[in-house]
């Protein structure tokens, strides 16, 4: 008894996470958003390792509009682990906390030059080990470049929506993805993401949440719902 009402409280009704639930709600994400990808612009995987570390705390859009100079700059890990700090701030300026980001791309390029002959480490564990890398850097690279499920990418988006649908009651990236990871399928975890990311852009926004419009409107409970068809 007591660790069922520990589940309950973890992740809300226990209705909420029944399978039956959440297939219908992987089915109808698949339904609207088939093709979901990642929105970073990239080539390979140093492109999309460098660009998903530039685009924490900004827009996939702002990030692509820096890229394009930064890698015809430097396109690849060596060129990047010579440049000049100065001048990678001055190009990331505008992605916001450029020192740091600048600083890291810097250093992820160096390590891989240095330990990994200047390919990007297809590993949860050797990802980590690169700065500026936590779960969700890792994540995203290997999930749209390697197609390996090895998480869940955790972005506002996907933690505010997931909590939406009574899918976690957390509020850590860390803990809402062991809570997606115990209730959704493993071949589903890298286009969950995408789906939810497409979806939170254009319906489910933070603020005021197109619930009319919404696929997913009769099989959500949220409290802040702006429109319920019963």
């Amino acid at each position: 008894m007591p660790r069922r009402k520990a589940a309950r409280k973890r992740f809300g009704a226990a209705s909420d996470i029944a399978p039956e639930r959440v297939a219908a709600i992987l089915s109808r994400l698949d339904r609207k958003y088939p093709k979901a990808r990642c929105a970073l612009h990239h080539r390979n995987a140093w492109d999309l390792l460098v660009a998903t570390i530039l685009s924490a705390q900004c827009t996939d859009a702002r990030v692509n509009l820096v890229t394009p100079e930064l890698f015809h700059r430097f396109p690849t890990p060596a060129a990047m682990a010579a440049a000049a700090l100065p001048e990678l701030e001055s190009l990331v300026h505008t992605t916001g906390f450029f020192r740091n980001k600048a600083k890291n791309i810097r250093g992820a390029a160096q390590r891989i030059v240095d330990e990994f002959g200047g390919n990007v480490p297809a590993s949860m564990e050797t990802l980590l080990t690169l700065p500026g890398v936590a779960r969700k850097t890792a994540n995203v690279v290997l999930g749209s470049w390697f197609g390996v499920a090895a998480g869940v990418v955790v972005d506002t988006h996907v933690l505010r929506i997931s909590r939406r649908l009574g899918l976690t009651s957390n509020t850590a990236p860390e803990k809402v993805e062991q809570d997606l990871i115990r209730i959704l399928p493993q071949e589903r975890w890298i286009d969950y993401s995408h789906q939810i990311i497409r979806l939170g852009r254009e319906i489910c926004i933070a603020r005021k949440p197109r619930c009319a419009d919404c696929q997913l409107e009769d099989l959500c409970h949220s409290g802040d719902k702006t429109w319920r068809s019963s």
